[in-house]
């Protein structure tokens, strides 16, 4: 439950920190394979050790996923699943669940449903923050100012090739946590991360106290807990996306799921 005066994201990280935890932060798309199993889904990820989840705002074009993340994109588009109806499911999961939730998507989208309207129904719904992949820190001033007025977190992301000046202006804007991109390209799982990581989380550090998730590319137990040995949170995605769309049905897709969760948390925590 959250602090009195801080949102969900603040007190979770602050609550970790205090168990010398790291969070395990989940990523799925909302309406894959439609909006009840959803819902579901994200009841089974926090079951199993979710600290957050990443909700994905299906978009027809989404540049920084790779085939894994935009073929789920495009099952939900197929449901009709937009903005209107992720704010929805929000709403449904915060009848059950207080888990910290990010919605993650893309400008266009978010700037044609207006900004105002966004934010202020992003709050009403019960979801934390926002990520917006493609929308960079030099732009972000008005749809951060609306999200500031509803007291929703505004998580940028930073890659292996941000400068300084990139870290010092993303530490600037950024609230809830940011978000360093393990590799340059698309999403995906992949066999090994780089060995970088650690010296440039020590560097972003020089410019900010959020905590600091690493993602793109995490699959394994032995890679979250890798991550985590230098920053605050590992977000799986691909690898949880793969596992949805092979369901069959919802008894053993379910518990693979959960199993597949509750070893990356148990992971996370062995030295």
């Amino acid at each position: 439950m959250a602090v009195k005066g801080k949102n969900r994201i603040e007190s979770l990280f602050e609550r970790l920190r205090a168990d010398g935890k790291k969070a395990l932060i989940t990523f799925v798309t909302a309406g894959d394979p439609d909006l009840p199993t959803s819902k579901r889904i994200v009841r089974e990820l926090e079951r199993s050790g979710a600290d957050l989840i990443e909700l994905g705002i299906p978009f027809s074009d989404p540049m920084a996923d790779g085939p894994t993340i935009q073929a789920s994109s495009e099952r939900a588009l197929r449901k009709d699943v937009h903005i209107k109806e992720v704010l929805g499911l929000v709403r449904d999961i915060r009848k059950e669940s207080g888990i910290p939730i990010v919605l993650f998507g893309y400008y266009n989208p978010v700037f044609n449903y207006g900004l105002k309207r966004f934010a202020r129904e992003v709050r009403a719904a019960g979801a934390d923050g926002v990520l917006i992949v493609d929308l960079p820190a030099e732009e972000a001033d008005e749809l951060k100012a609306e999200l500031d007025r509803n007291s929703v977190d505004l998580i940028f992301l930073l890659t292996p090739t941000s400068d300084e000046k990139r870290m010092r202006l993303v530490a600037s804007k950024a609230s809830g946590f940011i978000y360093f991109v393990s590799v340059t390209g698309v999403t995906g799982a992949r066999k090994s991360l780089s060995t970088d990581i650690p010296a440039y989380l020590r560097r972003l550090r020089n410019f900010t106290s959020l905590p600091v998730g690493v993602g793109f590319g995490i699959s394994t137990p032995k890679q979250a807990r890798e991550v985590c040995r230098s920053a605050d949170a590992a977000v799986v995605g691909s690898a949880i996306v793969n596992i949805i769309a092979g369901m069959k049905g919802p008894g053993k897709s379910a518990d693979k799921l959960g199993s597949f969760v509750s070893g990356l948390k148990r992971g996370m925590s062995r030295p």
